[in-house]
């Protein structure tokens, strides 16, 4: 067994050999044969080799912005706060999602209904909703956690900015657009008397809650 260097643990020796395309022994092999070197080109020259391989392949050029991106059915991208098909919020604001994200990125203040003044169904709304993008990473565990469905996640992925402030997205911005049939909260329940008429019932087909495909203002 070749002899090794006691400051260098025989480091040095086993490049030397390495760069002459003989044997180099393993580190921790202990009596074990060392290894063989199978190529008679140096070690620098094989790491060259697969650099210089992939210089003329074929190149996959995107045509970003120009061509926009396709991402997958299940892209996690920005939040939508989705309504009930008459226009209601659907958050009621447990406030579950904050708890559940592990960066401390959405921050939520829960409001009272009243007969007067009716965002969502049953008792409580959510009155301040905020998701920090500079923070949030993504992962999906805040949509795992709302048991009403109304926190989703988008295929938009174009979040970026030059202003940190811009990029802390407040309620109105996170909520789906209006689309034909519903009525901009507050107002009264309309799908029934009480909020169990929200919550069991069939899904229609298509529902117009989600997804939202619509483009943000």
């Amino acid at each position: 067994m070749p002899d090794r260097d006691p400051a260098t643990g025989g480091e040095s020796k086993g490049l030397e050999q390495a760069v002459r395309g003989g044997e180099v022994e393993r580190a921790g092999s202990g009596g074990s044969a060392p290894a063989v070197r199978r190529s008679l080109l140096p070690a620098p020259g094989q790491g060259f080799g697969v650099t210089f391989a992939q210089m003329f392949k074929k190149v996959t050029t995107e045509q970003y912005p120009e061509t926009p991106k396709v991402t997958k059915p299940r892209y996690h991208g920005r939040h939508v706060l989705n309504r009930h098909p008459d226009g209601l919020e659907k958050c009621v604001g447990c406030e579950l999602c904050a708890w559940a994200c592990p960066a401390d990125a959405i921050y939520v203040e829960g409001g009272d209904n009243t007969e007067d003044a009716r965002f969502s169904p049953g008792e409580r709304y959510g009155a301040v909703y905020q998701i920090n993008y500079l923070r949030c990473i993504f992962c999906g565990l805040c949509i795992e956690a709302c048991p009403t469905r109304s926190l989703t996640m988008s295929n938009d992925f174009e979040l970026a900015d030059d202003d940190r402030q811009s990029l802390i997205y407040t309620k109105e911005q996170l909520m789906a657009p209006l689309l034909p049939g519903m009525e901009a909260p507050p107002h009264a329940m309309r799908l029934g008397d009480d909020e169990k008429a929200y919550y069991l019932r069939e899904p229609e087909s298509g529902s117009a809650a989600e997804p939202v495909t619509a483009e943000r203002a």
